[in-house]
């Protein structure tokens, strides 16, 4: 109980001394938040059925994946920006099915981060054995580009030899 209210305490001073605001209402409902989100934490360690997750990924493979999806995020932002900033803007908008190789959890939910956080694509909705994804700008090298992500993802698992 001490650390919750400690916690409460801090989150408030800390809330205070970036926003800078001393008005009764104000503060009141910073206090207030505060409070709150202690008390949401609070409740989620309670409700946790799970004290530990077991994440078995390769540290060197992950580390590659890692490189890897910087610099096909960086070609993507590219990609998009030059749609952004044409005259024309050609965009060929497309929502299609991706499979995956997964087995875990934690597997398809790496590799559906990976479609969404690559600019022009996002992972709408999960189905038994694939995502539907709209892509902004659509061409026939997705398929093949995702199916590569797909193969990346299933080797941070240990799936693909």
């Amino acid at each position: 109980m001490l650390r919750s209210v400690l916690t409460a305490i801090f989150l408030f001073l800390l809330w205070y001394l970036m926003s800078g605001i001393d008005k009764s209402l104000t503060l009141g409902l910073g206090l207030g938040s505060s409070i709150f989100a202690v008390w949401i934490v609070r409740r989620m360690e309670n409700a946790s059925e799970f004290k530990s997750l077991k994440v078995q990924l390769h540290p060197v493979e992950s580390l590659k994946y890692c490189i890897w999806i910087l610099l096909e995020i960086l070609k993507s932002n590219w990609t998009v920006t030059k749609v952004i900033l044409s005259p024309n803007m050609n965009i060929k908008q497309n929502m299609f099915e991706v499979p995956f190789s997964q087995k875990s959890d934690l597997g398809q939910t790496i590799f559906a981060n990976s479609i969404t956080l690559t600019p022009g694509t996002i992972s709408v909705e999960v189905e038994e054995n694939h995502f539907l994804v709209h892509a902004l700008v659509f061409s026939s090298n997705d398929h093949a580009a995702l199916a590569e992500m797909n193969e990346r993802v299933s080797k941070i698992e240990g799936n693909v030899k």
